[in-house]
Parts: structure tokens; C-alpha cells; sequence
């Protein structure tokens, strides 16, 4: 496979008054075009810390990020924002959708950032919400507003999907219909997935699966038979 995303020896330092947090120590890690990446950690890893770098969110203290061969690590506001813009696509936790816009509305809202997004409500129909996208997100159970949040990443037609505990809300069923949904993506719009989770199981439906601990890597397994979502356990 190709190499999308590249870094190098990534470190993330926070000061909180008189104390220094090492979220990030000495992280290298290649991300190729195409794959599923599982990123498991407990809480404090440094996993989140580490999408963020991924998504053009936060820069690193030392070390450098390459996106398709263009290094990133000290880049400009204007520069990054265009990265987030035109080339990543962000599923979070708890959906952060706009309350007052209907689900049509908040990924027509994505849509607009891009020059050539896909159609949005064939985006929606493929999500299930072909008869509830007129709905707002009040109206919605969690599993339709993590729809709603992925159709809104993926209208987008982004290289790279960065998912921070997107089942983490969700009940089990619906975990794993928003998996499968992740998964019709990779395969169909040939994005590459990046999921952080601290759900071990989640890592059966990856291509590789990095686990980290303390800030750093403390492996990188490659997965030769994933498994589909609807056979993970939990």
C-alpha cells in the first residue's frame, strides 16, 4: 500500500502551570492509502492527542507530519484549515451536530466546504436516513445522530476518516451498524479509516490495529483476516 500520512518521531507536550504533561513521546507511524486503522489505548495513551495531530486539530511539540509526501508540522492556520477542509472527514463521540439544522441541513453545511462533494442525500439514503433526514437532531436516537455525523464526514469525499470512539455513546447493536457503515465507506469510497477506542474487540475489524499505552506505540499488528462488524463482540 501507499503511504497517505507519515509521522516521525511526533511528540506532544502540554504545561498546566507548574506541571508538564507528555501526551506524545518519540510516536512514528505510517498510515497507508485504502486501509482500516484500529488506534486502541486506555484513557491517557496519548490516542486522542495523536488523531488530533492526524486531523490537522493540533500540531506537535517536536517531530513532523508528512500527508501525501507534504509536510504539515509547522504549517499556518490558513494552510491546515484547508487540510481539515478539503481532505479530512471527522466522526466524534457524541456527534457534535448543529442543533438547530436539520440533518439535511448539517451535511449540506459540509458539502459547501468542498468543491466537489458528493450528492447529499444519496449520502443520507446510504446511511439509512432517507425518511428521517428532515428530522433535527432532537428528533434523532443516537444511532441516527451518529449517521447523520458520519453522512457529514463522508459527503465530503474525504482521504482520510478520523473517528474518535465512535460507538462510544451507543448501544451494542447500534455500535456495530455504525462499524458496518465505516466499513462500507473504506470499501466503497476507498477512504482510509482511523478509529480510536479503548473497545479491544473493535480491533477484529482492521487491517492493522496500534496499540499505545503511556504515550507511546507498544505495537503495530497486522490483521490478515478482519473481521466483518456484525461478528465483533463486546
Amino acid at each position: 500500500m501507499d503511504v497517505l500520512m507519515k509521522l516521525d518521531r511526533i511528540t506532544k507536550t502540554y504545561h498546566m502551570g507548574e506541571i508538564t504533561v507528555n501526551a506524545l513521546r518519540e510516536t512514528s507511524l505510517d498510515v497507508f492509502q485504502g486501509e482500516i486503522l484500529v488506534i486502541l489505548g486506555p484513557s491517557g495513551s496519548g490516542k486522542s492527542t495523536l488523531l488530533n495531530i492526524m486531523g490537522g486539530m493540533d500540531l506537535p511539540t517536536t517531530g513532523e507530519m508528512f500527508f501525501l509526501g507534504e509536510n504539515l508540522s509547522r504549517a499556518g492556520d490558513k494552510r491546515l484549515t484547508g487540510y481539515r477542509r478539503n481532505e479530512i472527514g471527522f466522526v466524534f463521540q457524541f456527534y457534535n451536530l448543529i442543533p438547530d439544522l436539520t440533518g439535511r441541513e448539517n451535511v449540506e453545511l459540509a458539502a459547501d466546504l468542498v468543491d466537489e462533494p458528493l450528492k447529499v442525500q444519496e449520502v443520507l439514503a446510504e446511511v439509512g436516513l432517507a425518511e428521517r433526514m428532515e428530522h433535527f437532531p432532537s428528533q434523532m436516537s443516537g444511532g441516527e445522530q451518529q449517521r447523520v455525523s458520519i453522512a457529514r464526514a463522508a459527503v465530503k469525499n474525504p482521504r482520510l476518516l478520523l473517528c474518535d470512539e465512535p460507538t462510544g455513546a451507543l448501544d451494542y447493536q447500534t455500535g456495530k451498524l455504525i462499524l458496518a457503515l465505516l466499513v462500507k465507506i473504506n470499501r466503497e469510497r476507498g477512504s482510509t479509516v482511523v478509529i480510536v477506542t479503548h473497545n479491544t474487540p473493535i480491533g477484529d475489524m482492521a487491517h492493522r490495529v496500534v496499540r499505545m499505552r503511556d504515550g507511546t506505540i507498544t505495537e503495530i499488528r497486522e490483521n490478515a483476516a478482519p473481521l466483518p462488524p456484525e461478528r465483533i463482540e463486546w
